[in-house]
């Protein structure tokens, strides 16, 4: 039987990563898939780690490999949005299988490649687009599959979770923490991708449309990052046994979606509060199952060329099904993708960490406390600083019972109306996590 021919298209960290572990691991694949599986082609610009490709066509044209008649699967790992989905859209015309680990290129543009996919009888992969060497696709796709699924809550992106846990362990501001990210290579030179959570938010959307069967909606994700977090507030979090993370959450309730991405206060005790550096994590909760948290690690050349190679698996196992009856993209049939909304962040209701400054003088914790109670909001926690010797300013610091987030911005925005107020309310949601 001939051998099922790769095209990987983009040569870097993961490219070459994927390579290597296809040349190592080929008598195991091969009897895994019941073919040989090769890489025939290579699209690049350099062979940036010199890997020896040996007898490989080494082509510095990307589009050379969507038009090369021999390649059956092609690896796009060349990441950004548009030239990307040119180079898809082209190898699905072409009738070629792809895999991808681009999570912007599916959270973007996933629902008009899988439809063009569906039309050519193709399939498009896309396991490592989402958290790295975790198989959290594969999970909810097909091991939960029995399951309705309640929310789904992850560390998503490796980058801001080394942030926290270094602001945390050792006390460094988030400008610090940042800097030693990067001279490390975990942040790119700009960050904002990772910190402001454009990231996360590209991951989770792609998670809860398999959670929730619904299209992919990136642009309707809340999004906020870690940048204007205080270590303070972390110190704070720590009293009152809690833990910061930053967190992507996708939760089902009665009016439709949630979809947001933020730092979140998560009790100290949780597994999910306990992943540190860079390690990814992802909490499912399902009717029948229950809670599953799948860990590991969230980037890195092997780590996610594992993902990749495992779609490559996947699909050539499916070479010969007949594309109906084949494992969806999204979970569930195109024609029976649910119409839920995705709610606005101002109609989800959560929990708040509240940090206020304020003049240290008598009846301004009152004045705070009437704002909350008259607008049905009960203060779980609280804690009182002093202001030090020689200063005016006291911290107070507050957790509230669950309510709707338009109600708790009035609720801010009169806090921060009082004379005696210094600076602005800092905000953090918090989710308990339970089952």
């Amino acid at each position: 039987m001939d051998p099922i021919k790769v095209g990987i298209c983009g040569f870097g960290t993961v490219g070459s990563g994927t390579f290597r572990v296809l040349e190592r691991n080929s008598q195991l694949i091969s009897a895994r898939v019941g073919r040989e599986v090769i890489v025939s082609h290579v699209g690049a610009r350099r062979n940036a780690h010199n890997i020896d490709t040996g007898d490989t066509l080494f082509s510095p044209d990307i589009f050379a490999v969507a038009r090369d008649p021999e390649v059956d699967i092609l690896v796009e790992l060349i990441g950004g949005y548009d030239t990307a989905r040119e180079l898809v859209l082209e190898a699905i015309n072409a009738g070629k299988h792809v895999i991808t680990a681009n999570k912007a290129l599916i959270a973007v543009h996933g629902n008009e490649i899988f439809e063009a996919a569906q039309a050519k009888g193709v399939t498009v992969a896309f396991e490592a687009a989402v958290a790295g060497g975790i198989p959290i696709i594969k999970s909810i796709r097909e091991g939960l599959a029995a399951n309705k699924i309640e929310w789904l809550a992850g560390i998503i992106n490796g980058t801001g979770n080394y942030i926290l846990t270094e602001m945390r362990e050792k006390g460094r501001s988030f400008a610090d923490a940042l800097a030693d990210a990067q001279a490390l290579g975990y942040a790119e030179a700009d960050p904002t991708f990772d910190v402001e959570g454009i990231d996360a938010a590209h991951k989770l959307v792609i998670l809860a449309s398999l959670a929730f069967g619904i299209p992919l909606q990136f642009d309707k994700a809340y999004t906020e990052g870690i940048s204007q977090l205080a270590i303070e507030d972390i110190a704070f979090a720590d009293e009152l046994g809690y833990r910061i993370k930053h967190l992507g959450i996708a939760r089902r309730v009665e009016s439709g979606i949630e979809l947001r991405v933020h730092p979140t206060l998560i009790p100290s005790h949780r597994l999910l509060a306990n992943v540190n550096g860079v390690m990814n994590a992802v909490m499912v909760e399902a009717d029948a199952v229950g809670s599953t948290l799948h860990y590991g690690p969230g980037a890195g050349s092997e780590p996610t060329a594992s993902a990749v190679v495992a779609d490559i698996v996947d699909v050539a196992r499916t070479l010969t099904a007949d594309p109906e009856h084949r494992v969806p993209h999204l979970a569930v049939q195109p024609d029976r993708l649910s119409s839920e909304p995705v709610l606005p962040i101002e109609s989800v209701t959560t929990s708040y960490y509240l940090r206020v400054s304020v003049l240290d003088k008598p009846g301004v914790l009152a004045q705070i406390a009437t704002i909350l109670s008259d607008a049905g909001i009960s203060i779980e926690a609280l804690i009182q600083k002093e202001a030090p010797e020689g200063q005016e300013t006291a911290t107070i610091i507050m957790l509230t019972n669950q309510t709707l987030e338009s109600r708790m911005n009035d609720a801010i925005k009169q806090i921060e109306g009082i004379e005696s107020t210094r600076g602005k309310v800092t905000r953090v949601r918090m989710e308990k996590l339970e089952g």
